[in-house]
């Protein structure tokens, strides 16, 4: 599975499913681990979450993700910023102050100091899951069934 299809099928699934609704809470962390765009990537969500819109900027990247290649140029994330109608002038300020560099990196940090070597890496109470949505479905059942 890619972060670009979780992100946009499965991850969008849980959480129309199961956050939407209550029944769950969905926590995301960066792991940075394809280069410099993909750390200013990160921080970009963190800048546009200062306007209440990290999971639309979250899906406006991987929706334009075409690679690592000057994908997520500065203009670029600007841009995406302003197809979504942020106020261009802050998300700005926010990027160029790498305001958010630390928690980026120490999120990174913390995701390789556990193990991990790829994205998406999704857990449901503590427990690794993979593949289709079916396997998340049923783990977050289970999780939900155990709480009672």
């Amino acid at each position: 599975m890619h972060c670009r299809n979780f992100a946009l099928v499965i991850g969008r699934q849980i959480i129309d499913d199961y956050v939407n609704t209550g029944n769950a809470r969905f926590v995301y962390r960066h792991f940075a681990i394809l280069g410099e765009e993909s750390v200013w990537a990160a921080e970009a969500t963190e800048c546009a979450d200062e306007q209440g819109r990290f999971w639309d900027y979250h899906d406006e990247l991987f929706e334009n993700w075409t690679g690592t290649d000057g994908n997520f140029s500065f203009s670029n994330l600007v841009n995406f910023a302003a197809n979504l109608g942020l106020d261009t002038d802050q998300f700005s300020d926010c990027l160029t102050d790498r305001r958010y560099l630390d928690r980026v990196r120490a999120d990174s940090q913390y995701a390789a100091d556990i193990g991990l070597t790829s994205t998406p890496s999704v857990f449901v109470n503590g427990e690794r899951v993979s593949g289709e949505y079916e396997n998340f479905r049923q783990a977050i059942e289970d999780a939900l069934a155990a709480a009672q």
